[in-house]
């Protein structure tokens, strides 16, 4: 619902130089804020007043803004993307706030993505997944017509249901152990669930692992946070689903 009453806010936000550099909280009040704003349409108005008043303005990912994309990657007091469930940064809206609220802004953290500036990070770790095996090889001179390949109807809707991840890292984000396996299950998931999947489903799942392992990333404790955070509602049964693949694939490639 809309009001026309703005707001005067009270942000914290991590600032800092570039990687090698010292980080901290900066403290900033920003006045106006209409409630029918967005999260980013917000920082882009503090921007405006720091460019006005000859400051550096703060530096973050977006590109999209339709909550598409998963660039609008931030911590919002303490919580991926902010307190709305299913919900990314860029689809945050400030009426979730109220006039005199202090809000706390950072980055991801996580070993696997470093900071590149402010609230900006690195997470192209997420691309070296998927280049390890987020793929089919089809031999495009005599493949099938895939409107003439057969899919269940429950295995199409599972594939379905993991392709809708946006790689935003919230998962990795929301965990204590950094843990990337909700994105790499649902990136396997939707895959391995259909029929040009199938050919390459154990190689890839062993390798899309180990490089989630090399990578960085910790270890899943099943404990949920992952799935809570995620803007797009990635059920952990994918990471089930992966390890069971894992543990028969690795048993069959070893023989």
């Amino acid at each position: 619902m809309s009001s026309n009453t703005n707001m005067t806010l009270k942000l914290k936000i991590w600032r800092q130089k570039d990687a090698k550099s010292k980080g901290q909280m900066v403290d900033y009040t920003l006045e106006n804020v209409s409630p029918d704003s967005s999260f980013l349409e917000m920082i882009d108005q503090l921007n405006e007043k720091l460019i006005a008043e000859n400051q550096e303005p703060v530096v973050f990912d977006h590109d999209c803004r339709e909550g598409i994309c998963g660039m609008c990657s931030m911590m919002i007091n303490g919580q991926p993307h902010g307190p709305e469930a299913l919900t990314t940064t860029c689809q945050l809206h400030m009426r979730k706030f109220k006039d005199g609220d202090t809000i706390v802004i950072e980055p991801f953290r996580a070993k696997a993505f470093p900071v590149v500036k402010d609230l900006m990070v690195d997470r192209s770790a997420f691309d070296e997944i998927i280049q390890a095996g987020g793929f089919v090889s089809v031999n495009t001179g005599n493949a099938q017509d895939a409107n003439s390949i057969l899919v269940p109807k429950e295995n199409a809707d599972l594939a379905m249901d993991a392709a809708a991840c946006i790689g935003c890292g919230a998962c990795v984000a929301s965990c204590k152990n950094a843990s990337a396996m909700l994105f790499a299950s649902a990136k396997i998931s939707q895959l391995a669930l259909l029929p040009q999947g199938e050919p390459e489903a154990e190689r890839r799942v062993l390798n899309m692992v180990q490089k989630m392992d090399d990578l960085g990333f910790g270890n899943c404790t099943n404990e949920a946070e992952c799935e809570a955070a995620c803007p797009k509602g990635i059920n952990i049964s994918n990471i089930a689903r992966m390890n069971r693949q894992y543990i028969g694939a690795a048993i069959k490639l070893d023989k």
